[in-house]
């Protein structure tokens, strides 16, 4: 079913079986959020009798959701300040409920005339998937989300050595995980897999492939149900991309593929390992636009420390066959990949809007088709270990951690702005800036102490 361009409305009819159905359930607050351009998730909540006035008319917020700050800061811009309101409405169809008598819906960003702004992300991803369907191509997107679980006062959790994958820290959480995977099925996203990572009380949690705007929504709600468990259980549960000195950083690797009439793009080919020509098009389009989409997938004050070599974070831009070192890692259709070919991007780490980062990666994916792109050289090794001759062939080049450098990228791509659109790369770098303003001379041990959870719900 082809997604629409706009949110759908929903008749006062409609509203109404939706609310019986949440009152039987015992549902008494419905929590409605958006994730903005620094990466937190803001939210209005109602009862279930005012439901059809959130996914009616909406509720008004200050433009300046969109700029509100990792440590409480505004970005004002020339667009966004003091002046003017917007309306947040409920995405009805993504409605989940959860336990406790919650229930949880995205919502999206309109004006008081009821038109779609240009700086709402999950519009933003809304368009992009139409524009891939327009084209005849159809993508799926699968999520795996990293964090790390503190005590409950935010220090670390203590435990007499760690086993990174072991079956050890799965036991010393094996209740809050249980109730992960329980919960998680019961609001419709059950996980492919939650396992111990490797630094310490870190976990990944992997999300079953769904068309865009569903996954990064089901990316959203499993960091609300990690967030909400967490403190049920004592803990919290920490999605910077840098929790602690000294430590791993967390990620939000984003794995797509993208199919024409049931035919994958990245299998049955006939070029590496069965790519076809449109798919190389869309991981060279990917590999090309990564320098200057970096500022939205990892461009938080915390994301260089996380994006450094020999820590499988994809600090190189360049592609590889399960090579864990490219920001651009290929899966190959092998029995022992049931869900079939895909392309995992691992720059991306939990401080970025999931909206926005699958918008750019799929964006930049369709440029590259759209321009029928050269798929560049394979890095079959670690790419530090190139010549500078290779360095030329497989296009890979080292990606920026100093995060000045990255929003210089951002400002002057114009593959980011014609993807995204003028009024959120002018949003997202506004943001960005203001960390770098107010803490680029403070350590990343000292960042990593003020801004643990600041990506968390």
């Amino acid at each position: 079913m082809s997604i629409q361009p706009v949110l759908p409305v929903w008749s006062a009819a409609e509203c109404e079986e939706v609310v019986r159905d949440l009152k039987a359930a015992g549902i008494a607050m419905v929590a409605g959020t958006v994730c903005n351009l620094a990466g937190i998730y803001l939210a209005k909540t109602v009862a279930p009798d005012r439901l059809s006035s959130f996914a009616g008319a909406g509720l008004g917020a200050s433009p300046t959701w969109n700029v509100f700050c990792i440590d409480g800061g505004i970005a004002f811009t020339p667009d966004l300040g003091v002046i003017g309101d917007m309306r947040l409405r409920l995405d009805l169809d993504a409605l989940r409920q959860l336990g406790g008598g919650l229930a949880w819906a995205p919502a999206e960003i309109f004006d008081q005339n009821g038109r779609a702004l240009e700086i709402d992300t999950r519009g933003r991803l809304r368009r992009i998937q139409r524009q891939l369907e327009d084209s005849g191509l159809q993508a799926l997107v699968g999520i795996e989300l990293e964090f790390t679980l503190t005590a409950a006062d935010g220090s670390a959790f203590e435990r007499p050595g760690w086993t990174p994958y072991g079956l050890g820290p799965i036991l010393d959480h094996e209740s809050f995980i249980a109730d992960l995977t329980r919960e998680a099925a019961e609001a419709g996203i059950p996980l492919e897999q939650v396992h111990a990572e490797f630094a310490a009380a870190q976990f990944e949690l992997a999300l079953a492939p769904a068309t865009p705007l569903a996954a990064a929504d089901d990316a959203v709600l499993a960091r609300l149900l990690v967030c909400r468990l967490a403190r049920t259980h004592g803990l919290r549960a920490s999605f910077s991309p840098f929790p602690f000195a000294g430590g791993g950083g967390n990620g939000a690797h984003v794995h797509f593929s993208l199919s024409r009439s049931g035919s994958p793009l990245f299998s049955g080919g006939v070029g590496p390992y069965g790519i076809t020509p449109d798919g190389g098009s869309a991981i060279a389009g990917i590999v090309a636009e990564l320098p200057g989409l970096e500022g939205v997938l990892a461009g938080s004050i915390l994301s260089g420390a996380r994006l450094r070599p020999g820590y499988w974070s994809g600090a190189y831009a360049c592609w590889g066959r399960e090579n864990r070192e490219a920001s651009v890692r290929y899966l190959e259709a092998t029995p022992g990949n049931p869900r079939g070919a895909n392309v995992e991007v691992k720059i991306v780490d939990p401080s970025a809007n999931p909206y926005l980062a699958a918008a750019a990666i799929l964006g930049a994916a369709l440029r590259g088709i759209q321009s029928a792109l050269p798929l560049p050289g394979e890095v079959t090794a670690n790419p530090a270990d190139q010549s500078a001759e290779q360095c030329t062939t497989t296009s890979t080049r080292l990606l920026p951690v100093e995060l000045g450098a990255v929003l210089d990228e951002l400002e002057a791509s114009t593959a980011a702005t014609q993807i995204l659109g003028p009024d959120i790369v002018q949003a997202a770098i506004a943001v960005r800036r203001h960390e770098l303003s107010n803490y680029g001379a403070v350590t990343a041990d000292e960042l990593a102490e003020k801004f643990r959870f600041a990506w968390s719900i």
